[in-house]
C-alpha cells in the first residue's frame, strides 16, 4: 500500500507538473529559436573541424563546462555511464562522443544546440541533472567553438539507457515540458552595462558554463534551484555544496579573490582542500582555468551580498564529551592535521579558521569520516592527499563527538552534530560500523 501511495503522489506530481506546461511551452520554455545560429544539415559523425583555434576554444569551453567529470567513466572519455543520485531516481550520463549509434553522431549542430541550451535532446526532454539551465547562458561563439572540439572526440560505442533507474512516473520525460515552462530561464547571457569587464567575465562563467549554482544552490521540492537562496549552499545527497556568498562566518567573506583563484586552479586555498564533488571538478575543469578567468570568477563572487546566516555560537570545551573528543581527536587525527588544526598547507585541510567547515549541515564532515576523502591531483599539486575511512573504528556517537571538537575548537564555532545525524549517512553511504571487539 505505502508503494502505491509513493507511485500515486508521484503520478500527482508529474500531472500537475505536465498540466501546467500544457499552455505555454510552445511559446516560452521550448522556444528553440536561439538555434537558428547553428547549422543543421550535417551530422557529427560526418563533420571533423579543421579550425585550430575553434577546436582549441571549444575545448577551454568544455573545460569550463566541466564535461568530462560526468560524462567520462570505464568506457572511455565522453562516453557517459556516470550514476547521479537524485531524490526522484538514478540518471545515468549519456555517450556524448561522436558514435552514430550509441553516441551523439546523428546530432547536427542544431541539435546539439538544443539539447546543451535547450534541455531536448535525441530522446527527449534532458533531465535538469545536466545543467542546461545554465548552459542555455553560453554565447552562440562559445557553442560553435564547443561542437568544432566535439568534433574531435574518437567514436566510442556504449549503449546507454540514460533514466533506467528512474521509477515510474519520473522516467516519463514529457513531464519535464511542465517543469521547464514552471522553472526555466530560456534566455542568454546578458552583460550588465553598470558592471566592468571583469566582473561580468566572472558571471558568465559562475552563471553559464560552471553552472556553479547547480550544486551551491538550494532546490525545492520539485528540483528547483531556489532563487532567493542563490550560492548560498546546497544538500546533494553524499555531500554539502557550502555557501559561495560573502558570508563572513560560512561563506568566503575573510576569503581574497587570490585565495578563490588558488583553490580554484591547484584545488587549495593554503586552508581548505577540496574533496567530493569539488575534487572531481577542480581536476577536470577549474584547474584549466585561465589566471584572468579565475580571478573574475572570484571577483564575481566576492561582489555578492553576504547570506544572513549568523555566526553560531561554540559549544563549551569542558564537558566530558568534548574533553574525550580531545584525546581521540590527538590519537587519531593530529597527525595529518595538526595539533592545533593547522593542516598541511596544499595537501591536508586546517580546521582552523576553516569557514567550509561551519555550516549547519556537517554533511561533508561526516562523509569523510565514515568513507574517506582525496584531495584532487593537479597541475600545480601532484601529490594528492588521501584521507583513511574510520567507519570501522568509531561509532556514531563518537563520530559526533570527535566532529563537535573540530567545528568548535581553535576560534571555530557550529552547531552540534547529532549521533542520528551521523547514523542516517552511514546508511545512505552504504558505510560499515564499527568493529566488535572481544
Amino acid at each position: 500500500m505505502a508503494n502505491w501511495k509513493k507511485i500515486g503522489g508521484g503520478v500527482a506530481i508529474v500531472a500537475v507538473i505536465a498540466a501546467a506546461g500544457a499552455g505555454l511551452w510552445a511559446w516560452n520554455s521550448l522556444n528553440t529559436a536561439a538555434s537558428d545560429v547553428a547549422d543543421g544539415t550535417t551530422r557529427l559523425a560526418d563533420f571533423k573541424s579543421t579550425d585550430v583555434e575553434a577546436i582549441k576554444r571549444g575545448e577551454y569551453v568544455m573545460r569550463l563546462g566541466d564535461c568530462s567529470a560526468c560524462h567520462t567513466r570505464e568506457s572511455g572519455s565522453f562516453a557517459g555511464g556516470y550514476d547521479m543520485k537524485t531524490p526522484f531516481g538514478t540518471l545515468v550520463s549519456s555517450n556524448i562522443t561522436p558514435d552514430p549509434e550509441t553516441g551523439i553522431g546523428n546530432m547536427t549542430e542544431r541539435d546539439f544546440f538544443n539539447s546543451v541550451r535547450q534541455g531536448i535532446g535525441q530522446h527527449g526532454f534532458l533531465y535538469p541533472a545536466m545543467p542546461y539551465t545554465a548552459y542555455r547562458k553560453l554565447t552562440d561563439q562559445d557553442m560553435h567553438d564547443l561542437w568544432a572540439y566535439m568534433s574531435t572526440i574518437e567514436p566510442v560505442k556504449n549503449d546507454i539507457d540514460e533514466n533506467a533507474g528512474m521509477p515510474f512516473p519520473f522516467n516519463i520525460r514529457l513531464a519535464m515540458a511542465g517543469w521547464n515552462t514552471l522553472f526555466f530561464d530560456n534566455s542568454g547571457f546578458e552583460q550588465d552595462a553598470v558592471k566592468d569587464a571583469v566582473l561580468n567575465r566572472g558571471k558568465y562563467i559562475v552563471d553559464g558554463p560552471g553552472h556553479c549554482a547547480a550544486c551551491h544552490t538550494p532546490r525545492n521540492p520539485l528540483g528547483a534551484e531556489i532563487g532567493s537562496s542563490y550560492l548560498q549552499g546546497g544538500n546533494i545527497g553524499k555531500w554539502f555544496a557550502p555557501d559561495l556568498t560573502a558570508n563572513p562566518h560560512v561563506g568566503l567573506g575573510t576569503s581574497t579573490a587570490q585565495d578563490i583563484a588558488n583553490y580554484l586552479r591547484t584545488g587549495s586555498d593554503g586552508t581548505a582542500v577540496a574533496a567530493g564533488p569539488m575534487a572531481e571538478a577542480v581536476e577536470h575543469s577549474t584547474q584549466y582555468f585561465t589566471e584572468a578567468d579565475a580571478l573574475a570568477v572570484d571577483t564575481y563572487l566576492k561582489s555578492l551580498p553576504a547570506s544572513s546566516t549568523p555566526a553560531a555560537v561554540a559549544m563549551p570545551s569542558d564537558t566530558p564529551a568534548m574533553q574525550k573528543a580531545a584525546l581521540a581527536y590527538e590519537v587519531n587525527c593530529s597527525a595529518c592535521h595538526g595539533l592545533e588544526g593547522e593542516g598541511i598547507e596544499g595537501m591536508v585541510p586546517a580546521f582552523k579558521s576553516n569557514h567550509g567547515l561551519l555550516a549547519g549541515d556537517a554533511t561533508n564532515l561526516i562523509h569523510a569520516m565514515l568513507r574517506g576523502a582525496r584531495a584532487p591531483h593537479t597541475h600545480d599539486r601532484q601529490t594528492a592527499a588521501g584521507m583513511p575511512a574510520f567507519d570501522w573504528k568509531m561509532n556514531d556517537r563518537q563520530v559526533a563527538d570527535i566532529l563537535n571538537y573540530v567545528r568548535n575548537s581553535w576560534g571555530n564555532a557550529a552547531p552540534a552534530v547529532e549521533a542520528d545525524e551521523v547514523g542516517r549517512l552511514r546508511a545512505y553511504l552504504g558505510a560499515g560500523n564499527k568493529m566488535e571487539t572481544p
